[in-house]
């Protein structure tokens, strides 16, 4: 039976603009089970950004409970938060946010020198060049990002959020800045990693790219408005 990976339950978050008060998100609740795979989609200002924040354990509700993996993340302090979302979740973004004049390796096995994970060099060595052979950049390692193409880049990223094993991988518009053909083969590599049991969670706002997910949660004025499960698309690996 799979568990839930993500909790929430009337979840608040509220930003104060001078004398004016914004409520991103309204009472959202939403449970995310082990294995699932989920598009969030809405229009700009609908909350998807303010709730992938929260997810991914960057802000916290202003009310609400938030479980991550069966721990309640609502209540800790900043440096508690970095813990478990060193630990427990793995980012993509848009821009890729690798460092320049740095491996592919090296860029990999960021995530493991912080917080307190105890890795050795060699174990963080051979945990990134294991992660980016799973996303199928062999003979890439020592490559800088600028020796390789956008899709490449992304799937540098990739290896990089799933180099420290994480519960959830979470994806902000993962193909916003590649082409149609690069943004198929990337959303082929998350439907291996979900074949393989990871969860993900991503938002984008193009269909063709929902499509590939297994449910879709649509998101307005910081509710959800649907949350629908749908038939898969497969992409050809």
């Amino acid at each position: 039976m799979a568990h839930p990976v993500i909790e929430i339950h009337e979840l608040t978050k509220v930003y104060t603009m001078g004398e004016v008060e914004v409520r991103a998100l309204d009472g959202v609740d939403l449970l995310v089970d082990a294995g699932d795979f989920v598009a969030v989609m809405g229009p700009s200002g609908s909350g998807k950004s303010t709730l992938m924040n929260i997810l991914g354990c960057l802000d916290r509700p202003t009310a609400g409970k938030y479980l991550l993996d069966g721990v309640d993340v609502s209540e800790l302090d900043r440096d508690d938060r970095a813990v478990i979302r060193n630990a427990k979740i793995g980012f993509v973004f848009q821009s890729f946010n690798l460092l320049a004049r740095t491996s592919s390796v090296e860029n990999t096995e960021l995530p493991l020198l912080y917080g307190e994970l105890g890795w050795s060099r060699e174990e963080r060595r051979k945990a990134a060049l294991e992660s980016l052979h799973r996303v199928g950049l062999a003979g890439r390692e020592n490559n800088q990002p600028s020796q390789l193409s956008g899709g490449q880049q992304q799937r540098v990223a990739i290896a990089r959020a799933l180099v420290t094993n994480p519960a959830i991988v979470l994806a902000d518009e993962p193909t916003g800045n590649l082409d149609s053909r690069t943004s198929e083969e990337i959303m082929a590599i998350f439907q291996g990693l979900n074949d393989e049991g990871k969860t993900i969670v991503l938002i984008t706002h193009e269909p063709d790219i929902a499509r590939h997910a297994k449910r879709v949660v649509h998101v307005r004025d910081g509710r959800i408005q649907q949350d629908e499960r749908i038939e898969q698309h497969r992409v050809q690996r």
